[in-house]
């Protein structure tokens, strides 16, 4: 089976896992990147950077509390954080010279951005022009590839069902498709995959590319979606906050915290009805592809998809480290007392929230 076996070496090429990194290969050798912040919204690896400052390798550029990006230099829960600001680099190092450094002008280009997401800084690297060694580090961990499988059935089904129908019962899952490359049954194999391959108006050559499309573009969703579900219980928990202070006979007489209120609950309900209406857009425009299925058409949704991803990240991002600095603060719901939530309310949540409309494109 020439042809099945062809796809076979391309698709093992094509859908290589995302976890593993090349020996010898990449901008620091002997830094690894942690899962945590290779999946992270929030958290950029310096060692991924074509950076030479070998203290800058080590370190990690993070957007804090107060959505203020900076330069972690360490940090841990047992001994805090030593940030610093973007422009205190020089002095930290000793750059006393004055003349530019090239470490400089690539951390202050990234500074600017709104989320350091895998699929955003697949974009927004691109557009800076700045060029890393191993485009594995632009890809989430398998751990948390795997962690989304129950998101990438959702999207995943409809194009089974699309292809194949009810009428075949060996082909449910996206692991399935992908098994068909591997599968040691040369005739049923082949049949299958020309099935596939007819539907989508491709060659059978171009399927391996076609999938690993797929499956990228809905790992994208199912990663976004995943970040959105986790945080959304806590939005509620504020909200119920919020509630409480408006009501408390002690602080609904405090005007600053009432304005506070007003200005967070407002800020809130904006970022998760502009995801919540991003999500549905994503989902109506799939829902409709399934109807005229074509490699063409998936294309066409794919670019469409990835055009916001920068904007789902940004936005994202900023309601990810709000909520997680809120639940850290706060884990008990009913805990904290209404004096200390209201005061970090004001110190912590409400800092840097009136930044994130500029984040939506206006597209």
């Amino acid at each position: 089976m020439a042809d099945g076996q062809t796809a076979t070496d391309d698709v093992d090429a094509a859908l290589a896992g995302s976890g593993e990194e090349d020996a010898g290969v990449g901008p620091a050798d002997s830094v690894e990147i942690d899962d945590f912040d290779r999946d992270s919204l929030n958290v950029l690896p310096l060692a991924i950077l074509p950076l030479t400052t070998r203290g800058l390798q080590n370190s990690r550029m993070i957007k804090n509390a107060r959505l203020h990006t900076v330069i972690e230099i360490f940090g841990n829960d047992s001994s805090g954080s030593l940030q610093l600001e973007v422009d205190g680099v020089p002095s930290h190092f000793g750059w006393v010279d004055g003349k530019p450094r090239p470490d400089l002008r690539i951390l202050r280009k990234m500074k600017e951005l709104h989320s350091f997401d895998v699929y955003s800084l697949r974009i927004q690297l691109r557009a800076l022009d700045i060029e890393i060694s191993d485009n594995e580090y632009l890809k989430l961990s398998a751990k948390k590839t795997a962690e989304l499988n129950q998101y990438m059935t959702e999207f995943t089904r409809p194009l089974i069902r699309s292809i194949y129908g009810s009428d075949d019962d060996t082909v449910h899952e996206y692991a399935d498709v992908i098994a068909l490359f591997r599968s040691a049954d040369a005739s049923q194999t082949l049949e299958k995959l020309n099935r596939m391959a007819q539907k989508l108006n491709v060659h059978l050559e171009d399927l391996p590319v076609f999938l690993a499309d797929c499956g990228d573009i809905f790992l994208s969703l199912s990663y976004y979606r995943q970040c959105f579900d986790e945080v959304e219980p806590i939005v509620g928990e504020l909200f119920a906050s919020i509630k409480e202070m408006r009501e408390s006979f002690q602080l609904k007489s405090d005007r600053t915290l009432m304005e506070t209120c007003d200005q967070v609950e407002a800020k809130l309900k904006w970022l998760t009805a502009t995801l919540a209406k991003l999500f549905g857009i994503f989902d109506h425009r799939l829902n409709d592809m399934w109807e005229n299925l074509s490699a063409d058409r998936f294309r066409e949704i794919k670019d469409a998809i990835e055009r916001h991803h920068t904007t789902v990240g940004g936005l994202l991002c900023s309601l990810n480290v709000k909520m997680r600095a809120w639940k850290k603060a706060f884990p008990d719901p009913e805990g904290g007392g209404l004096i200390k939530r209201g005061e970090f309310l004001i110190t912590e949540i409400k800092q840097g929230l009136d930044n994130i409309a500029a984040i939506q494109e206006p597209a």
